[in-house]
């Protein structure tokens, strides 16, 4: 009897621990800050590599007006090492960490109209922080889409998908070489991100602010509401004045270059940041040259120099509107 009472005691005491109060959940593994031959070694992504789920470990981040890239989609991650976050410097880039991971893939849907039938991954550019420096890498998708490279040389790829309407549309898409990344992400000599300045991530992503949920999430500290900083507009979003969607066109499409230590710096006048006065920035002098550069596409004379092989028709009817209003 003395035996049996305490098999009961055991059993009773495993199957009272047996809730969900006491189950660790299973965590994705660590983001590995390291360039690593494959995409898939940088545990960025879970499940199929192909479908670009997320890791728990990295988050979303969109932006207000986007870079052109011949009409590619991209899907945007951040990757804070555990316990740390973004520190608040202004309305420009944030202070990120050591081992800040930050990656951009680049794909196509293959028709815009019926996202079931799939999409085609290009290129998954990865921008890393190591001992203060930012570097950085591409890694090139097979056609099974199951695996990325690592890739520093540069190619083109072929790409043909259907618009909204229905057209056929084919781009001789160009993997930029590190070289090419370098050009447009610096800033003097130094390597830098481009896209998640505070300004530029300042809006409402399904129904939320995204500034803020960065905030109550942990992920961005040093200032407590988006309502502290600044943001630029949508180009796309026609409520918002002629002028501020054409500067902030040319602030996310051409200000990297065409800033102070920016690559082109010494061959133009041009200072094309949001928060550069209209007198400063010299577009009005300058705005029959930017017309003539941007209004067909022509290699080693068209603007931008590299990242695009085609006209952005859309892009280059609003700054053509804007010009004319000078």
């Amino acid at each position: 009897m003395k035996k049996l009472t305490l098999l009961f005691a055991i059993l009773l005491a495993v199957f009272s621990c047996e809730n969900d109060d006491d189950i660790t959940p299973v965590q994705d593994p660590l983001v590995i800050a390291e360039f690593r031959p494959n995409l898939s070694e940088l545990n960025l992504f879970t499940g199929n590599l192909g479908d670009l789920n997320s890791s728990s470990r990295a988050f979303k981040y969109e932006l207000n007006s986007q870079l052109f890239t011949d009409y590619a989609h991209k899907q945007r991650l951040i990757a804070l090492p555990e316990n740390t976050s973004m520190q608040y410097d202004g309305d420009g880039l944030p202070i990120f960490p050591d081992n800040t991971v930050i990656a951009k893939t680049f794909y196509y849907n293959n028709d815009e109209r019926d996202l079931t039938l799939g999409k085609t991954i290009i290129e998954t550019r990865v921008l890393i922080k190591i001992n203060g420096e930012w570097e950085t890498g591409d890694y090139k998708w097979n056609e099974d889409q199951t695996e990325a490279v690592l890739d520093l040389n540069g190619s083109t790829v072929p790409v043909t998908w259907i618009d909204a309407d229905g057209e056929s549309n084919s781009v001789n898409y160009e993997i930029p070489s590190n070289t090419d990344c370098f050009t447009c992400h610096h800033t003097y000599d130094n390597a830098t991100p481009i896209g998640p300045k505070l300004r530029n991530m300042n809006f409402e992503v399904n129904g939320f602010n995204q500034l803020d949920e960065f905030v109550n999430s942990g992920h961005l500290t040093g200032v407590s509401s988006s309502s502290e900083v600044s943001s630029v507009v949508n180009w796309k979003n026609t409520s918002e004045s002629l002028e501020d969607r054409a500067r902030s066109y040319f602030d996310i499409n051409c200000a990297h270059c065409h800033i102070e230590g920016g690559d082109c710096e010494e061959e133009s006048t041009l200072r094309l940041a949001f928060d550069t006065s209209l007198e400063d920035s010299k577009i009005a002098q300058r705005k029959f040259s930017i017309s003539l550069r941007i209004s067909e596409y022509n290699e080693g004379f068209s603007m931008p120099f590299i990242g695009t092989t085609t006209v952005h028709t859309e892009g280059v009817e609003l700054l053509q509107a804007y010009l004319d209003t000078l």
